[in-house]
């Protein structure tokens, strides 16, 4: 059963991501015929996998994800740009869970350039029905209720997104990805400890900005009003891409620094 890939029509009953949600979800991503970031990826997915008690088969290397991408992605669909979204589920085939063997299955998000923020900014808001928790598995794509809610709840009142607060009241991060805040030079980011995911695109980013002196990056506990106080708010989501957030109720931000940011980190590859 190692590396036993399932297509949507070949989806059955001992796949326990349609029957519990036990999966984990890693994006890996495709620059000009390329893949970048993929150690980071890599080490992520397999962090992932241990958290959830995951039986990791010994043919998940580097190596074999690169060459997986290459030959099935890169040159056998053509893609040049895109973000590979990839699930790893259990079966049901041990003598326990831990001991079941896993399957995989994936999707390609085409795209100009993953690099890029896309064009039109996002309208966000806060919602307080309900929140996001601060765990050991929160940092992790795993199936959320939580998500599943938000994003419902963003297209019934017309928005792109939703901030989650976590249990303390403070800001963890949107449905889709990390939240970033700008004021002046400083970039404020929500702690892990707070709820925000661990993102292998954002921690590339923002190692970037440090290391070129080009923005203070700072990690913070980040209550609610905070949202409305900074000039400019990035998201970035492994699984969607780079955004700027335009509006937040009735305050619109600018997507300049951000922008130039943003640009100067895409020619560094």
């Amino acid at each position: 059963m190692e590396n036993q890939y399932f297509t949507s029509e070949e989806l059955h009953m001992k796949n326990r991501a349609f029957l519990s949600g036990d999966a984990v979800k890693v994006s890996f991503f495709v620059r000009n015929a390329k893949l970048i970031m993929d150690e980071e990826c890599y080490f992520f997915l397999m962090a992932s996998m241990r958290k959830m008690r995951m039986n990791i088969p010994l043919s998940y290397t580097l190596e074999f994800f690169q060459s997986l991408f290459r030959k099935d992605i890169i040159e056998g669909s053509g893609i040049e740009n895109g973000i590979i979204n990839f699930l790893v589920f259990r079966n049901t085939d041990g003598v326990t869970l831990s001991k079941s063997s896993v399957s995989y299955y994936y999707e390609v998000l085409e795209m100009s350039d993953v690099l890029a923020i896309h064009e039109r900014p996002l309208e966000l808001d806060l919602i307080k029905e309900i929140n996001v928790n601060n765990n050991l598995l929160s940092n992790i794509r795993v199936h959320s209720a939580e998500n599943i809610y938000g994003e419902i709840y963003a297209q019934e009142n017309d928005l792109d997104d939703v901030i989650f607060l976590n249990p303390n009241k403070r800001i963890a991060r949107a449905s889709s990805g990390n939240l970033l805040f700008l004021e002046g030079n400083v970039i404020k980011i929500p702690k892990q400890a707070e709820g925000a995911y661990i993102s292998p695109l954002m921690e590339n980013f923002v190692t970037f900005l440090h290391k070129n002196n080009l923005a203070d990056i700072q990690e913070h506990e980040i209550i609610a009003f905070e949202s409305q106080k900074a000039e400019e708010i990035l998201l970035i989501s492994d699984e969607k891409g780079i955004f700027s957030v335009g509006k937040i109720r009735n305050k619109t931000f600018e997507n300049i620094r951000f922008s130039e940011l943003v640009k100067s980190w895409r020619e560094s590859f």
